[in-house]
């Protein structure tokens, strides 16, 4: 009966070790992109309404697309992040500079030695030719609440391939949301447009009540106080191949995020998060505790 329940255990075992193997990959071996949409507008929220909330999603959001066990750039030693918002117009009402809600005084990220703005006035495209060399990744401000307009979309659109090579050679990428002119938006086209494969909607200034985290969501770091009492500006009808963060009341996505190769259609081989690999290595420690005592 030992034998017996001892080849059971083994079989079992080499399932969770090929089945790990097949989908985790040490780090760099594989480069992959890391990738966080939303739907918040946390640029804005920073500073105004549950501003702890937003401050943890942009924190959040940024340490992973900067995480440098996938982040190429950011384990070569390049701690720069890319903010693109128009940062030569005059501020509109219902808006802020959305520089103001990552900065160290909100979100604790300090301008000039963590990261750079440039708009579409300021050398915006030239600067995305720098990605992978002087950043190692791109955060892409709101269009409704911060100052994300139509000029910085339609260069970032047009920029397309050259954002997916960069997320191949490891590289992260976070942007939030984008909605249209009825509802506050600065931008009327091209929604997420350098991301082809993402498709979203504008609801109508949403209220954050009732909104809930993903397992994938908790595993970022993220509680639901910081996705609730704020508005949210666009959802999103496809994944994409990424994971959902969070949803609203109706089921419908806000966030998505993950990891890996990007191309025109979407992005695949997610890459887990650390608690698989820590799941899959706390099975191969307990099979090998139950063999000896099996033995």
């Amino acid at each position: 009966m030992k034998r017996s329940l001892l080849r059971q255990l083994t079989a079992t075992a080499m399932f969770v070790f090929v089945a790990g193997a097949l989908t985790v990959s040490p780090a760099h071996a594989d480069l992959v992109g890391s990738i966080f949409l939303t739907g918040h507008d946390p640029d804005f929220h920073a500073i105004a309404g549950n501003t702890v909330g937003a401050q943890h999603i942009n924190q959040d959001a940024i340490n992973f697309i900067m995480d440098p066990t996938f982040n190429a750039f950011v384990a070569g030693g390049d701690q720069h992040f890319l903010f693109v918002e128009c940062d030569t117009c005059a501020v509109p009402g219902g808006h802020i500079d959305g520089e103001l809600g990552i900065a160290a005084s909100a979100s604790g990220f300090p301008a000039g030695t963590t990261f750079e703005t440039h708009g579409a006035a300021d050398g915006l495209a030239t600067e995305l030719g720098l990605l992978g060399t002087k950043y190692s990744a791109i955060v892409i401000g709101s269009d409704f609440g911060g100052m994300l307009t139509q000029d910085e979309l339609t260069i970032l659109d047009a920029h397309s391939a050259d954002i997916i090579n960069f997320l191949n050679a490891g590289g992260g990428l976070y942007a939030m949301a984008e909605t249209i002119p009825s509802v506050g938006g600065l931008a009327s086209s091209g929604f997420f447009g350098f991301l082809p494969f993402i498709v979203s909607t504008s609801p109508v200034s949403e209220a954050e009540s009732g909104n809930t985290l993903t397992a994938f969501g908790t595993s970022l770091g993220l509680v639901n106080l910081d996705i609730n009492g704020n508005f949210s500006h666009n959802v999103f009808t496809s994944t994409g191949g990424l994971n959902i963060v969070d949803s609203d009341p109706g089921a419908e996505i806000l966030s998505l995020a993950g990891r890996g190769k990007v191309s025109t259609g979407g992005v695949s081989s997610s890459v887990p998060e650390p608690g698989t690999l820590s799941l899959l290595g706390g099975c191969l420690l307990a099979f090998a505790f139950l063999r000896r005592r099996l033995a």
